[in-house]
């Protein structure tokens, strides 16, 4: 039964991997990949590792408590009861984060219908390809920590769309925003949705993130940038008309909007630290906050208009088979996790290569090849809290490693698969233009974290 999901599960991952060869959303694959796992773990019997586990044995104990005629219960009921416990508690989990993303998806898109974003965009002017490198991406790696790197990087081509018409120019910088975007989420709670699970799943704190995190991915995102201060070349080419005096009329309220939505988000580790409640309900607030806003402001507006401008049209607009993709894969994650063998996996890479920081370090490399969120998933159920405590140095570095490792290939990444979309990108191109960029990177703001970890260990 093990070895069939686990084959299932590889053979979901190639799907998800083979999209578009194979002409099947991931999201189906995802979804069809988790439900799968559970069914074969709820129909076959419990492997025999599991049996051994201490976990299990703790379900037991927990069961024979609470169920009076536990003698009468077969084998089978036992296991079920078992599947049923483990799926509501991982359901459970994988809810906090896709509620948490759906509020931010919705807050980013309020903010959008308002065009509050271009108010930090216009204020670039530089002609200076080099000078604007360094903006943009300076823009990117702020952007991300404070949004997320998926919607960070699509407003940051958005406006090099505006700004860059030279097509080879605004690619190589397309890149580097992927690389930045990636760079600037991995050190912040809510910046990369990887980071974001580890917070919410109590393997990180926000405080603590921010400070043994930040050093090592500004290195991440600068090393390729002083290396591009001296290679790149050419020119920015001709700029863009200016947009026509009914796209600027539609920004209303935007700068309202910006302000509010962003103290929103800022807000959410705040309010987890205040009130000890999960990260969502803190998004979920700042929704509630921001929706009542979208509904007071543009009173001049007939109903037709100003339902553009509402939270309700900014739900229709979210990225609902990214949330569902979410649910597909991290319910399959899960059922590993329940069944024992993420952990028996975990305990053969101890044995194998013995250092953890090689292990890491490889599953960020991996990230690249295979979607990040699956593989902290992953992760997280391989190593026990109990032996791993919160902001233990495997779960920075796993943050840091898995957040930006996406960055070496255009599909390793969200934030790269929306480029990639967006500018038509080449998987070669981007291979051969930035993969060696964000490697350098990548090394090199994880060797700052390995030589600075010392001086901010907790444990």
């Amino acid at each position: 039964m093990e070895l069939a999901i686990v084959l299932i599960f590889i053979i979901g991952y190639l799907a998800i991997a083979l999209e578009h060869p194979i002409k099947i959303n991931k999201t189906a694959s995802a979804l069809v990949t988790g439900v799968l796992c559970w069914t074969l773990f709820m129909v076959a019997d419990s492997p025999p590792t599991l049996l051994d586990s201490s976990h299990y044995k703790h379900f037991i104990d927990e069961l024979q408590r609470n169920v009076a005629d536990f003698s009468l219960l077969s084998t089978t009921q036992i296991h079920r009861e078992y599947v049923i416990d483990q799926l509501g508690h991982h359901l459970n989990e994988i809810a906090q984060i896709l509620f948490f993303l759906m509020g931010a998806m919705t807050i980013v898109e309020l903010i959008d219908a308002h065009q509050g974003f271009k108010f930090i965009t216009d204020r670039i002017r530089t002609k200076s390809p080099k000078k604007l490198l360094w903006i943009v991406c300076g823009v990117a790696f702020l952007l991300s920590a404070i949004l997320d790197n998926l919607t960070t990087t699509i407003v940051m081509v958005s406006l090099i769309r505006k700004l860059i018409p030279n097509k080879e120019m605004r690619l190589f910088f397309a890149g580097m925003i992927v690389v930045a975007a990636n760079a600037g989420g991995a050190w912040s709670p809510i910046g990369d949705v990887t980071t974001t699970m580890l917070w919410i799943g109590g393997q990180i704190t926000a405080v603590n993130i921010v400070k043994t995190l930040i050093l090592p991915s500004i290195v991440c995102a600068v090393i390729p940038l002083i290396y591009l201060n001296f290679k790149l070349k050419g020119d920015l080419g001709l700029p863009e008309k200016k947009e026509s005096d009914k796209e600027q009329a539609s920004q209303g309220n935007g700068m309202l909007m910006l302000i509010v939505g962003v103290a929103a988000l800022i807000s959410v580790p705040i309010f987890k630290t205040v009130t000890h409640l999960p990260p969502y309900l803190g998004m979920m607030l700042g929704l509630g906050v921001l929706w009542v806003v979208s509904e007071l402001i543009n009173p001049d507006m007939d109903e037709a208009e100003r339902k553009h401008f509402t939270a309700a049209h900014a739900l229709t607009r979210i990225d609902m088979p990214s949330v569902l993709f979410f649910l597909g894969i991290l319910l399959a994650v899960g059922s590993l996790e329940a069944m024992g063998t993420l952990h028996n996996f975990a305990e053969y890479l101890a044995h194998t290569l013995g250092d953890n920081r090689i292990i890491i370090t490889l599953i960020g490399i991996l990230s690249s090849i295979v979607d990040n969120v699956p593989l902290v998933a992953a992760s997280m159920g391989m190593y026990d809290m109990k032996i791993y405590p919160a902001d233990h140095m495997i779960w920075e570095y796993l943050a840091y490693c898995a957040g930006t490792g996406g960055s070496m290939l255009i599909i390793g990444s969200a934030a790269g698969v929306a480029a990639m979309g967006m500018e038509k990108i080449e998987f070669i191109w981007y291979l051969k233009r930035i993969s060696l960029l964000a490697l350098m990177g990548y090394f090199a703001g994880a060797a700052v974290y390995l030589l600075t970890y010392p001086f901010f260990a907790v444990h």
